[in-house]
This record gives structure tokens, sequence and C-alpha cells, in this order.
């Protein structure tokens, strides 16, 4: 068996997204005049667990990341930005996006960022949520942004509003809109509810 090249093997490992998150992790670390215990205190991981994540060694959550965007006081996007992203890939577990507050939303309804990327000239933002109603969910105010939105239903029932037009969703149905209309689940019909929502919107305009 032809031995492998290891220069050829590390090429390879810095050019993944694991090793560019931990590259931007690195430098605004150093950039704070912080060291890795003073960094892991702040965001509440572990200094093994820092080292790899600066190392490139592991694929750090959503929630990680969140976390050490916060202590490093940058947005999340920031620790992706010298990534390529012709390769950019963000792999997420099953219950494991990043569950953040939308405007617009109210309580019990849960949205949960699967990922964040932009397209090669930064111009472009698209974001891929999960979206769960249940019985607890409040009554839902109609969201209107730019951009446009894709949703897909995977669970339940919901009579969903765009514009001045009602379309009855059933698991499977889809729709695609300018998001600049209002829009959003008008009637709840059959419990729980989930559908994925995907939203493309201009960098430097909120989704």
């Amino acid at each position: 068996m032809p031995e492998q090249d290891p220069h050829a093997l590390q090429g390879a490992r810095n050019n993944t997204l694991e090793a560019a998150i931990g590259r931007e992790v690195h430098g605004f670390r150093k950039k704070l005049g912080m060291t890795v215990a003073e960094l892991s205190a702040a965001a509440g991981i572990s200094v093994g667990m820092l080292s790899k994540i600066e190392n490139g060694a592991t694929s750090p959550s959503l929630t990680t990341l969140q976390m050490l965007s916060s202590a490093l006081s940058v947005p999340v996007t920031a620790l992706f930005r010298r990534f390529e992203e012709r390769r950019a890939a963000v792999f997420v577990k099953a219950g494991e996006g990043l569950q953040i507050d939308r405007r617009g939303t109210r309580a019990g309804h849960q949205y949960r960022l699967l990922g964040h990327t932009g397209s090669s000239d930064g111009s472009v933002v698209v974001e891929p949520y999960m979206i769960e109603l249940t019985e607890q969910s409040n009554d839902f105010t109609l969201f209107q942004h730019s951009g446009l939105e894709f949703i897909y239903m995977l669970e339940g029932e919901v009579r969903y509003r765009h514009a001045d037009k009602l379309y009855t969703m059933q698991p499977g149905d889809s729709l695609f809109f300018n998001a600049d209309a209002p829009h959003g689940p008008e009637e709840k019909i059959q419990l729980p509810i989930r559908y994925l929502s995907i939203i493309s919107y201009p960098r430097g305009e909120i989704g």
C-alpha cells in the first residue's frame, strides 16, 4: 500500500470548515488578549474543547459557536468569514439546531437555525430554519421582510397566508414566495406542526 503524503493531508485539513473556524476563534482570542483558559471560562466550555476547536480537530455545534461568538463579542457569521463558500457545508444533528428568536415570533413558536451561509461575493445570505408550532404557540404576527422564502411542510396541517391568499398546507406541500409581502401561519389546523423554512435575503438587510 503506498504511503500517504502527510503534507497533502495537512493541506486538506487546513481547507476544512473546522480549520477555518479554528483560525477565526484563535485570531479573535489573540486580538482580545485572552488566554485559552479565559475564553473557555467566558464561553462556558472546557479548555480541552476550546483547544480542539482552535486546532480544527472537532466540529463545534451551532450552540457552541454561539457561546464563543458571544464571549468574543463578534457575530456567529464572523467565525465563517474566511472559509470559501464553494466548499461550505454545515452539518447539524437532529435537535441540535441553534434556537433563536426572530423578529415577529411569539411564545411557543420554536425556530431552530440549521445553518448559515452566503454567496461567493458575500451579497446574499441564506438561512434554513426548522419551525415547530404546538398547542402552546400563541397567535402569530405576520412577517414581512426582504428577499425570498421557501417553506416545506413536514408534519401537521396549517393554513398559511401570503399577501391576500391562504394556502392549506399538509406534509409534502411547499410554497415559494417573495417575502416582502405579509406572510405567516394564520390558522393551526392539525398539531403539532413542523415545517422547513429557507430564507434568502441581501446581506446587510434583516431577514
